[in-house]
This record gives C-alpha cells, sequence and structure tokens, in this order.
C-alpha cells in the first residue's frame, strides 16, 4: 500500500500558482490565436446625454468636438462680412465660426464659407455699409458679401428705409431677411417702480427713456396697449394722461439708462389732448425701457426699479434677424444654406451642451472686444443665462436672458412649422403698424411683408436637411392658473341674444387678440366673461362661463395652444360701469383679457 503525501499549505500553494500558469498559457498562446467570428470594428461616435436645462437634443445626442482656434486660410471660398451688435441671442454665430474669422474645424468651415464677424451697434451706420455693399457689388461681382442683424420687432422702419435707399440699384439690389438664429429671451425689458406691477394706471403722467422707433421701445408700447393706457408719441411734451417718451441716444443705447442713473432733467410744454396748455413742467427719467447691460448697469448703480415685463414674457415679439442683399444671396445660394445649417446644428449643441455654450461665450468675448472692461466669457454666459440679483436698493431684479435657436424654431418663427403659424408675420406687421400711426410723417407706410422676408433659404434647408430636425423646438411651460398679472384689457364681443354664439363683426376683435397673445407666447392668456345685472344672477354667471368658453374655443381654432389659454364667467359680480344707465351696463357686458403667469 502507498501511503499519504503530506502537503503543506505553501506547497498548496505552489501546486496552484503552477496550475493557473499553465492553463493561462494554454489560453495566450494556442486558445486565443485560433480564428474567431467577433463583431465588425465600428467608429464610436461621441455620444453624451445633454446636460444643458434647455436642451433642444435628447436621448444619447450627439456632441460635436470643438474646432481649432486657427483662422482658415483665404483659399477663394465665399466670404461675408457680418456686421452684429453686441447681443448674446448671436451665440450661434460665435460657435459656428469659432473665432471672429472662421477658424478650422468650424462648422462654418466645414459649410465651405469664410466668415468675418464684426461688432457694430450703430444701426444707421449697419445700414449704411450694407447700401455702400450693394453698390460695390453691383459694379463688382467678387466684392466679398456684407450682411447685418437688427431686432425682430423693429425691422418694419429699417426695411422700408433701405428698400427706399436701395430702389435704384433695381429690384435684385433689394434687401430680403434670409434667416433667423436666436432670440431675446428676457433681456430686453421695460424696468420700473414695483407700483407699476401692482397696478399698471401708476404709470399715467410718468416717462420712460429708451431709444425712440427701436425695438426696445415697443415692448413698452404692447404692455401700455395691452393694459388700455395711452402713450404720447411726441417725445418734446409731456401729456399727464399718458406715457411720456425720453428719447436716448440712437448711437449709445445705454444712454437710456444713464439719464435714470444721473437724474436726468428736461422741460416740457405740458399738452391735454393733442394741444398746448401753455404751461411748461420739469421731467426726469421714471422707467427705462432698453437691453442688457443697462439693466445690470441700472440695478448696480442706483437700482429702485424691477423688471415689469420682457421678452421672457413677450417671447416671440424679439427674434434675431439677418437681412441680406437679394442678389448676393441668390448668387451665393449654397453658402447662404449652409450657414443657416451650420446655424441650426450651432443652435443643438448650444441648447443642450453646456461647454458648447461656454465655448461660444468665449468667441463672443473676442468679437466684441471689451476683456478690458471686464466683459470676459463669464459675462457673456452669465448675460446668456439671464440671472437675479438684489440691486443697491435691496430690490431683486431679473437681468439679461437670450436664445439660440434651431432648425425647428427656425421653421417656427417663419409659419414653416407644424402649427403654420407666421410668428414673424405678426410680429413684424404689428410693430411697423404701430410705427406708422404713432409717426404717420416719418414712415406713413411700410415695406409689405412678403418683400420684406424670403424663406426660400430656411424652406431649403428643411427640405434638404429633415435630420437637422432631430432638435426639439423651444416649449412653453404654462402654470395651471394665472397668479401673476401682466396686463388686463377689456374688449367688447357681439353675441347672439341670450347665447354664447359669437357674431361676426366681433371676429376682427378676436384676431387682434390672438396676434397680441402670439407676441407674448410666454404668457398664458385668461379670458373672463361679465354681464351686467339684467336677469337672473343664476343665468348671468351660466352665460358669462359659456361665453367665456366660447372665445376660447376661437382663438383655439385660430391656433393658440389648449393649455396657453384659461377661461372662466363671473357673472353680475364684478361691474365696472353704472347698471342703472345703459352707457354702465354696456360697459359691463364685456370680455376680459388677460395676459399673465
Amino acid at each position: 500500500t502507498m501511503s499519504k503525501i503530506n502537503i503543506t499549505g505553501t506547497g498548496k500553494i505552489i501546486i496552484i500558482a503552477l496550475i493557473v500558469g499553465g492553463i493561462f498559457s494554454a489560453k495566450l498562446f494556442w486558445w486565443d490565436k485560433r480564428p474567431q467570428t467577433v463583431s465588425e470594428s465600428m467608429q464610436i461616435s461621441k455620444i453624451a446625454l445633454p446636460d444643458a436645462p434647455e436642451a433642444s437634443l435628447s436621448g444619447n445626442a450627439e456632441k460635436l468636438g470643438l474646432p481649432s482656434n486657427t483662422p482658415i486660410a483665404n483659399d477663394g471660398r465665399v466670404q461675408l462680412v457680418h456686421k452684429i451688435m453686441a447681443w448674446n441671442s448671436q451665440f450661434g454665430w460665435m460657435y459656428a465660426n469659432g473665432g471672429a474669422t472662421t477658424t478650422k474645424g468650424s462648422l462654418f468651415d466645414n459649410a465651405g464659407v469664410h466668415v468675418t464677424l464684426v461688432r457694430q451697434d450703430d444701426c444707421n451706420k449697419s445700414c449704411a455699409d450694407l447700401v455702400a455693399f450693394a453698390n460695390a457689388y453691383k459694379d463688382d461681382p467678387k466684392t466679398p458679401g456684407v450682411c447685418i442683424t437688427f431686432m425682430g420687432d423693429g425691422m418694419g422702419p429699417y426695411m422700408t428705409g433701405l428698400a427706399s435707399e436701395l430702389s435704384k440699384l433695381g429690384p435684385d439690389y433689394r434687401p430680403i431677411i434670409v434667416m433667423t438664429s436666436g432670440k431675446s429671451y428676457g433681456e430686453d425689458k421695460l424696468m420700473a417702480p414695483a407700483s407699476w406691477l401692482q397696478n399698471p394706471k401708476n404709470a399715467i403722467g410718468k416717462c420712460v427713456a429708451c431709444v425712440i422707433r427701436d425695438g426696445d421701445m415697443n415692448i413698452l408700447l404692447k404692455w401700455a396697449a395691452d393694459n388700455n393706457i395711452k402713450v404720447n408719441p411726441d417725445e418734446t411734451t409731456y401729456d399727464p394722461d399718458a406715457i411720456n417718451l425720453i428719447a436716448a441716444a440712437n448711437s449709445d443705447f445705454v444712454d437710456a439708462g444713464n439719464k435714470y442713473i444721473t437724474g436726468y432733467t428736461e422741460t416740457r410744454k405740458v399738452v391735454a389732448n393733442g394741444k398746448t396748455t401753455g404751461r411748461d413742467t420739469t421731467v426726469g427719467v421714471d422707467a427705462v425701457s432698453s437691453w442688457s447691460p443697462v439693466d445690470a448697469n441700472i440695478a448696480e448703480k442706483k437700482g429702485g426699479l424691477v423688471c415689469v415685463v420682457s421678452t421672457k414674457e413677450y417671447s416671440t415679439q424679439m427674434p434675431n434677424m439677418t437681412i441680406m442683399i437679394k442678389k448676393w444671396a441668390y448668387d451665393h445660394m449654397d453658402a447662404v444654406t449652409g450657414i443657416i445649417s451650420s446655424l441650426a446644428q450651432a443652435g443643438d449643441q448650444i441648447r443642450s451642451f453646456n461647454d458648447a455654450k461656454q465655448y461660444a461665450a468665449s468667441i463672443s468675448a473676442e468679437v466684441y472686444g471689451e476683456k478690458q472692461q471686464g466683459k470676459d466669457a463669464a459675462y457673456w454666459l452669465k448675460l446668456y443665462n439671464g440671472y437675479e440679483q438684489n440691486d443697491v436698493s435691496g430690490l431683486k431684479v431679473r437681468l439679461g436672458g437670450s436664445m439660440v435657436f434651431n432648425l425647428a424654431d427656425m421653421a417656427n418663427t417663419f409659419g414653416l412649422g407644424e402649427d403654420r403659424i407666421d410668428r414673424y408675420k405678426i410680429v413684424y406687421e404689428t410693430f411697423a403698424g404701430i410705427m406708422s400711426k404713432m409717426y404717420p410723417k416719418l414712415l406713413p407706410t411700410y415695406l409689405e411683408y412678403s418683400k420684406a422676408v424670403d424663406k426660400t433659404f430656411v424652406s431649403n434647408v428643411i427640405s434638404n436637411h429633415p435630420e437637422l430636425l432631430k432638435g426639439n423646438a423651444l416649449k412653453h411651460e404654462y402654470a395651471e392658473n394665472i397668479t401673476k398679472v401682466v396686463s388686463n384689457k377689456s374688449v367688447y364681443i357681439q353675441f347672439e341674444v341670450g347665447s354664447a354664439v359669437i357674431k361676426p363683426e366681433s371676429y376682427p376683435i378676436l384676431l387682434e387678440a390672438f396676434k397680441s397673445t402670439m407676441i407674448g407666447e410666454g404668457l398664458k392668456m385668461g379670458i373672463y366673461g361679465y354681464t351686467d345685472n339684467t336677469g337672473s344672477d343664476e343665468n348671468n354667471l351660466v352665460l358669462s362661463k359659456q361665453r367665456a368658453e366660447a372665445v376660447k374655443q376661437y382663438l383655439i381654432k385660430l391656433g393658440l395652444a389648449p393649455n396657453s389659454i384659461e377661461s372662466d364667467g363671473y357673472g353680475s359680480s364684478k361691474p365696472i360701469g353704472d347698471n342703472s344707465t345703459e352707457a354702465g351696463r354696456k360697459q359691463n357686458r364685456r370680455v376680459e383679457i388677460v395676459l399673465g403667469n
């Protein structure tokens, strides 16, 4: 018999090691070298989850690499000089260009264009530059292109003036709006005493500083109109029954804020019902309608004003619009559509990825050239995002705020989206019409929308690059109920006697309400019905609710989103006129349209 072999603990470890080593050697030199079936090799894209709060891309979105900071060579490609004001809605241009001039690996480089971004805050100078280019281009088609950017709501007067100036060159050289790349989303605002929020009628007899006949003035005009408050168009007189205007320097928009900060005053003739009274009075700046950094300057240097309303609420009002000369744009169709495609991609990247947004801010600091004044990348990023702070008087104020567009937003702006509502047509015609009525001598007529806007280029991108529509358009979140009222206006809708059937003569009134609400697309609309005291309280209450609901349904048919409207009726419970007179009862038979959030 064989005796048992006694192996110590150390010996066991050695044996196990030899066995494992043998198995590993066999795997390495025999098993792993035999032919095997494996998955095909593949290129891994840069996939990342969106990290920006306003992400337009969803799920495992493709994150594009950032370009180099090396400018591309002037190799004969299409050249374009873009004159831009210092406005954060142009983050898409910054990202797509990669620098003040197009850099290697940027979206514009990939599109085959060479773009130079030049800051120009003087709108009149920008217009003059475009006119000068048109004349040069007609003489020499090799002249590098020039385009300019303005606030969409103020385009009517600018396009009218440009069209008139360029008419001598022929119809091919007229100005056209070819694209939109973003919008103001809070930075343009009416800043006023908090009492204006509590009761808009407190604005009557007060003075607002702004650049006259400019986009920022339009915020004031819309707010005043929605609250049934008159505005005195003459900036040299004072009307105690209206809001009055104090002109800021056209070439220096920060002047509006500076006039408030420094306590500026002037003497004016008092007028009533459009006639002088023979009296003079001294007026000062009570409020300011302007844009960033004016709002920040006011908060940091004087304070005392809050944001009454801004382009966060009037969210459709101020898109960023680019004007080109028609002949140049059509001569360089591929370049223009390439720029739009690049801006669409840039919009998705900036909206979805924080580092893309930060990159755009760094290029803004380079292009705008005020780093020595502390306006670095962090400064422009802060203004783009918008922020809240306490001003020097302790009031909390909301400052800044812009947004870039992707292709879906561009489509929605021009009526090329799913709902087919041409939002920009409403904006353009509304504010051009207001300017024409306020200043008939300066703007007796304005350029038709169909001649001002050319949708060909955006339409081509939508048709040829449907993959760029993967980014979600901006969506508005509406509160269940309105708790903060921005404006309240009574309208007198005619109904069939004793019913909720709207008479056709009231359709134009409701169309105007629809347009006003589309401009203020960031606000919820409240429709509230009221009656006089004729009949029983019970019947009046039911009828008022039915009539408010009828108005709501009519506006939904026009295109308003159902979740953007609420309706209710209050019968005869809240009279604004004397029910003992026919005139008073007529006042009480009303529908109130409230915009709020």
